[in-house]
């Protein structure tokens, strides 16, 4: 993890209050960590805190005192994007082309693998459009952390409770490796033989051959 760049962006979920403790994580292993917020979600954790923590500003604001929030070159920083906690919202803009604000901004200009993270209360997460954006979502080949079954904030017992930072961690650690694993690697892929006669005793033996370096 030493080295690697994560952008997380934080919407609109109480889970918020969990990142702080996934910040944590990702620094104290030699990361850089960078944070962008959608302004409902600076009503469940402290910008301050996380910017402490990261050592770097938080981007809420496209605009702020006369300044310009480069949206395009935060998703072009990061080695990967975690969406985290993702809410019913944020998921719905996503899956539908929605930007109205310097997350979404950042996401639909992101050319770095995206890990998203659900947050939601259970009559939510069992909606059917909610798993209707959750499919779209998977087609763009992001990597989904599953909402879990547990205690939620209005009270109930069910499903929608954000992975814990651990667990986010850990994947995206494990996610990281994998495609460091690849680097430089070198492989032939063959799809043959195949044989064409020629006459009952001759024949020619073709065989494609796909070389990726």
């Amino acid at each position: 993890m030493k080295g690697k760049k994560i952008l997380i962006g934080i919407s609109g979920s109480i889970a918020a209050y969990k990142i702080p403790q996934l910040v944590r994580l990702f620094v104290k292993q030699g990361a850089e960590v960078k944070v962008v917020m959608t302004p409902m979600a600076t009503e469940f954790v402290s910008p301050l805190v996380l910017s402490t923590l990261t050592n770097h500003d938080v981007q809420i604001e496209m605009f702020s005192q006369n300044s310009w929030a480069n949206h395009v070159m935060l998703g072009r920083w990061a080695d990967v994007f975690i969406i985290a906690p993702a809410s019913f919202n944020t998921l719905g803009k996503m899956a539908n082309g929605l930007c109205d604000n310097l997350l979404l901004a950042a996401y639909f200009s992101a050319t770095c693998p995206v890990i998203v993270c659900p947050a939601m209360d259970d009559d939510m997460w069992n909606h059917y459009t909610l798993q209707i954006n959750l499919d779209k979502i998977k087609q763009s080949q992001h990597q989904i952390i599953d909402a879990q079954h547990g205690e939620l904030a209005s009270g109930l017992i069910g499903m929608g409770r954000m992975a814990e930072p651990q667990e986010i961690f850990d994947y995206t650690n494990q996610f990281l490796n994998i495609k460091k694993k690849l680097l430089h690697k070198k492989a032939i892929v063959t799809a043959g033989p195949t044989y064409e006669n020629i006459d009952p005793v001759r024949f020619i033996e073709i065989i494609v051959v796909v070389k990726w370096e």
